[in-house]
């Protein structure tokens, strides 16, 4: 693609994003009360203002994130046992040694919910000075942290757990790209791993363990899901192109210890009788469009919603089409429906989540970029310390309602900003054709997604008896970069 030496597609897209916070209620700057209490705080808490942490800086701890993250929320570690089982610890950033409830951070952050990830900039639920450095498990610094302890059978099942408060040190800041690549005998050894004695090891098992845990959970109807996300990539202020985002080994060994973290979190708090925030995913509404769309490729599926059934279709699916596979993941994730946080009363039975196939769940795991999890970190340490909970339930199902309203707003935020970015890229290609297919259908428009460059865009003729999952012919008919609008006309 050509592109001129003066194109500022950067600061064009942010300002897009930052108006699209303001439209949609979120604040994309920090208030002055909030730079206040922020320069007032001079570094991380410490060891001994915590006579109960227990000291863990030892342990072979690791960070695995994404190349360019800095906040990070999570450490993991791994420990073998005579008695033949292994032993998981994640250790989870203590932020609210530092963020205290109702403090002018704690509101900014309550306001959002969550960090805002768009195509030029994030907007961080937490001021950067917190989440990328004092609040953050940064390399080769002493942290506070909240540890999960996990004992696992060979086979991956959960015998038993612990949640205490411990001080931590990471020994390897290490990126998902680098390390799948070592993992899958592509790429060689990353030199945070090599430098470190016994970090190889723990890896090796690390990997061993979650793949294990990833084995289970689908023999128990988890679903295998696999999405392509668009990733910008820049020269300098100008954008190049938006590339496809990809699942990897090393994610994997992070997003199954972080499921298997969740539910003994929430499952802890209800020991405790504590309420607590779950995240669910409810059965879909629309499990005869998933039947349908199975039936096409020649599988019959149960008349009601069958967790395991769907995930034996997906597995097949991904075998026999494995270049196709993300598309057919597109549209069971549309029919689905979204994950919504909902307040669970400890003698409740658990609403649970669909697609993980587990009735208690909750996030917990990255409290530097979700407002749900500072909350569920502070019942956790409320729950451990044997002190009454630091929210009633009234303050709780207020707060679940407005997450899910924020963390909507949040998406649609990103969308529209993704779009501003495919609108500069398409905006000199109207009139090509695309292969594409129908990830929403609805009264209020229908929408379709090319796959070079992945990216959604509204299908405003042609889209008469169209339904998601359909695969169909489309032409760029217009683009309007300050609105994100791509707009496309079916192909007959």
């Amino acid at each position: 693609m050509n592109v001129s030496d003066d194109r500022k597609d950067r600061i064009l897209l942010e300002k897009i994003a930052h108006q699209a916070m303001l439209d949609r209620g979120l604040a994309p700057d920090f208030s002055k009360s909030v730079l206040a209490e922020l320069e007032a705080i001079k570094g991380p808490a410490t060891y001994d203002s915590v006579p109960e942490m227990i000291d863990l800086r030892d342990r072979l701890w690791c960070s695995l994130d994404n190349d360019d993250s800095k906040d990070l929320d999570q450490l993991t570690a791994v420990e073998t046992s005579d008695k033949g089982f292994a032993k998981i610890l994640i250790a989870i950033a203590d932020v609210d040694a530092v963020v205290k409830k109702q403090s002018a951070i704690d509101l900014h952050a309550q306001q959002n919910t969550t960090s805002v990830y768009t195509v030029p900039q994030v907007f961080p639920m937490l001021p950067e000075k917190l989440s990328t450095d004092i609040t953050s498990l940064n390399f080769d610094r002493d942290r506070l942290s909240l540890v999960v302890e996990i004992d696992l059978a060979d086979d991956g099942t959960v015998l038993s757990s612990s949640i205490y408060r411990a001080m931590v040190r990471n020994k390897a800041r290490l990126s998902y790209t680098s390390v799948a690549a070592w993992l899958d005998g592509t790429g060689a050894m990353p030199v945070e791993i090599a430098s470190v004695k016994g970090m190889e090891e723990s890896l090796r098992l690390q990997d061993s363990i979650a793949q294990k845990m990833k084995l289970l959970r689908h023999q128990h109807g988890a679903l295998v899901l696999e999405t392509i996300e668009a990733k910008p990539v820049f020269s300098g202020d100008t954008l190049m192109n938006l590339v496809p985002d990809t699942r990897n080994r090393a994610k994997e060994i992070v997003e199954d210890f972080m499921i298997a973290a969740n539910g003994v979190t929430s499952r802890f708090l209800t020991a405790k009788k504590f309420p607590s925030i779950r995240r669910i995913v409810t059965e879909p509404k629309r499990w005869d469009r998933i039947v349908k769309i199975a039936a096409d490729k020649g599988t019959v599926l149960p008349k009601k919603p069958d967790s395991l059934a769907l995930e034996n279709f997906l597995i097949a699916s991904q075998r026999a089409e494995p270049l196709r596979f993300p598309d057919l993941s597109l549209s069971v994730i549309k029919l689905l429906g979204s994950g919504e946080y909902i307040v669970q009363m400890p003698d409740q039975t658990g609403k649970g989540h669909f697609g993980l196939a587990v009735k208690n769940y909750t996030h917990s795991t990255a409290p530097n970029r979700r407002f749900p999890d500072l909350i569920t970190q502070r019942l956790l340490k409320s729950a451990i310390a044997g002190i009454p909970s630091p929210y009633s339930v009234e303050e709780l199902t207020s707060l679940a309602q407005h997450c899910n309203e924020a963390e909507n707003a949040a998406n649609k935020v990103e969308r529209q900003v993704v779009k501003s970015a495919a609108a500069i890229l398409l905006e000199s290609r109207i009139g090509e054709q695309f292969d594409a297919i129908v990830t929403g259908a609805a009264a209020k428009g229908t929408w379709v997604r090319i796959f070079d460059p992945p990216l959604e865009g509204r299908l405003e003729s042609g889209f008469e008896g169209l339904d998601i999952g359909d695969r169909l012919r489309v032409q760029l008919v217009s683009t309007d970069v300050n609105r994100g609008f791509i707009d496309f006309k079916r192909v007959r």
